[in-house]
């Protein structure tokens, strides 16, 4: 039979189960767009811009079973996608890039839109097709989100010459899709055997956990009781232990960690971390101490000893390795705890809020406040998504996560304007599910324009922004080595008038009096199907743990013409 790469596109699609697809149509992916009107099982989303278009393809992967898909242009639509795409490839979620392509039987050169995307895009995705046959389109895009899922997932890149989606070729009968069978981890007993002896061993055992581990929080829970361990998450990784667990204490372990985990951690003689790359935000910047006896255990074996050197490596699956663990450690004699250790952290966590809440605001919002009201104002399924910038590291050291996958930011790749695209996504995957950012006022001007994507489509979700007038982390990291602000103070943005003209609701929470009154107020419309845009007057006078620590390491970290010079020059500005 004959068909057009456009139906077979909408056909293959179909079969993986995709929800949505997210792009902006033109002359070379109309057909596709087309065939998509005529789905029942898709439903294509008109975006403002491409790259916003991937993280809401991000976010639908983050938060669902569904593989987030995008729709989109060749050359400017790829550039524009290019921060999407980059970030769900360090972050290793699963996207499927479909792009159209110049016609391959043209007779001209320099066609609108000719380039090779395939450059432009091996960097940051796990592997690029060119479709060159009609029959090659279902297997190959088959065969895309494969590897997007398999291993450490990652975006995949399909592109598809026009002329195939205008012009019928001749397939065979099309295949249903089979999901494959996951590829059982090669046996590993005598690591599995020497990890969990070491952590019986061990006095002060720790576990670092990281997104690869989302999956397996069961096994993580089991495995920390038997041991009595506490555990820290990485930013990325915070779903993926339960903060109301007696042992969770919070992000990161090291100096710019919060004092739970640092106190918890300060004597951790062996550590198991599992989904992690010990990567630059989850170590605070290089600052941790990772102990000789480190047992790593990640999908992917080419981050092991990158950062720290590892006694034992695991390589696989988390919830398999974690099984596998956790029934070698049940034969092990486990060294006795004395220490109250699950007392000494919620000891620590209390005095740490106290501290939060005690600090003078003014007349502006306290964030421990907000976020204590905001915690109890929500489901515990509700999904909490924030942007990058200093209210992320205020979300990840005051808002407890309880459920897996249910926190999410930009981490490695570390994109501003992610959240205010990402609620969308995640909104339009669970529609029954309250969705609420947490973004700050500079990541708001990057990428609000989806406001109207919100709107058009009546998302009750909640995007709250944190009003300041600055680029408020990089303004505090330069306040200290430099003792002045450069290019970090935003222009008078006037929001409300930005949130009125998209359709979108406007709330304003001037100071802590207001909190409770806006959160029900924003809740109520949510549920009616109304996006409510939350602009808080948060006060960011108090440096988070995260940006303290960061600041000091690095400090530490300089040679010491560079340090004294750094500071000289600030005391020198004070003066």
């Amino acid at each position: 039979m004959k068909r057009t790469a456009a139906y077979l596109v909408r056909y293959a699609l179909e079969q993986l189960k995709v929800s949505h697809t997210f792009g902006i149509p033109g002359v070379h992916n109309t057909e596709i767009y087309d065939e998509l009107d005529k789905s029942e099982l898709i439903e294509p989303v008109l975006v403002t811009h491409e790259g916003y278009g991937a993280f809401m393809a991000d976010a639908v992967s983050r938060s669902s079973d569904s593989t987030g898909t995008l729709v989109i242009v060749p050359a400017a639509g790829a550039t524009h996608a290019a921060s999407g795409i980059g970030e769900a490839s360090l972050d290793g979620i699963p996207m499927l890039v479909i792009s159209g392509g110049v016609r391959s039987d043209s007779q001209f050169a320099y066609q609108l839109h000719d380039m090779d995307q395939h450059a432009l895009m091996k960097p940051i995705t796990k592997k690029t097709y060119k479709i060159s046959r009609h029959d090659q389109v279902v297997s190959t895009i088959f065969q895309a989100h494969q590897v997007a899922n398999e291993g450490e997932p990652g975006p995949v890149f399909i592109e598809i010459p026009v002329n195939l989606q205008l012009d019928k070729g001749e397939v065979g009968e099309l295949p249903e899709y089979i999901t494959p069978a996951p590829d059982l981890p090669a046996k590993q007993s005598e690591a599995i055997t020497r990890a969990a002896k070491l952590l019986a061993e061990a006095k002060n055992p720790g576990i670092f956990l990281g997104w690869g581990a989302v999956d397996a929080s069961d096994y993580s829970e089991r495995i920390a009781e038997m041991l009595n361990a506490p555990v820290a998450t990485t930013l990325q990784g915070l779903s993926a232990f339960n903060a109301r667990h007696p042992l969770h204490t919070g992000m990161g372990f090291g100096p710019a960690a919060v004092p739970a985990a640092v106190n918890a951690f300060k004597n951790c003689d062996c550590l198991l971390a599992v989904g992690t790359r010990f990567a630059e935000i989850a170590t605070g910047s290089f600052g941790v101490t990772v102990p000789d006896k480190l047992i790593h255990l990640d999908i992917n074996p080419q981050v092991f000893s990158a950062n720290y050197p590892a006694k034992v490596t695991l390589a696989g699956d988390a919830g398999l390795l974690l099984a596998a663990l956790e029934q070698a450690l049940a034969k092990q004699a486990i060294c006795p705890k004395i220490i109250d250790i699950a007392g000494k952290i919620a000891q620590d966590k209390a005095a740490y809020i106290k501290q939060w809440l005690a600090h003078d605001s003014g007349d502006k919002v306290n964030p421990a406040l907000f976020f204590q009201q905001l915690r109890a104002s929500l489901d515990d399924d509700a999904y909490v998504i924030a942007d990058d910038g200093n209210h992320t590291f205020l979300t990840a050291e005051l808002m407890p996560c309880y459920r897996v996958k249910h926190f999410f930011s930009p981490t490695d790749f570390n994109c501003m304007g992610y959240a205010t695209p990402a609620v969308i996504g995640t909104k339009l995957a669970n529609p029954d599910s309250q969705v609420v950012g947490i973004i700050g006022d500079g990541a708001f001007l990057m990428s609000y324009t989806e406001l109207f994507t919100a709107a058009a489509r009546e998302l009750g979700a909640i995007f709250t922004v944190f009003s300041d007038g600055e680029l408020a982390q990089i303004s505090q990291a330069q306040t200290t080595p430099y003792n002045k602000k450069t290019c970090s103070q935003l222009p008078n943005i006037k929001i409300k008038a930005m949130v009125e003209a998209s359709g979108c609701q406007y709330l304003r929470i001037d100071n802590n009096s207001q909190v409770r009154w806006g959160l029900d107020q924003a809740l109520a419309l949510a549920k009616e199907n109304i996006p409510v845009v939350l602009d808080v007057n948060i006060d960011y006078s108090k440096k988070t743990c995260f940006t303290r620590g960061i600041i000091k390491t690095n400090l530490k970290r300089m040679p010491l013409p560079t340090k004294a010079r750094m500071i000289s020059r600030a005391l020198w500005r004070r003066v």
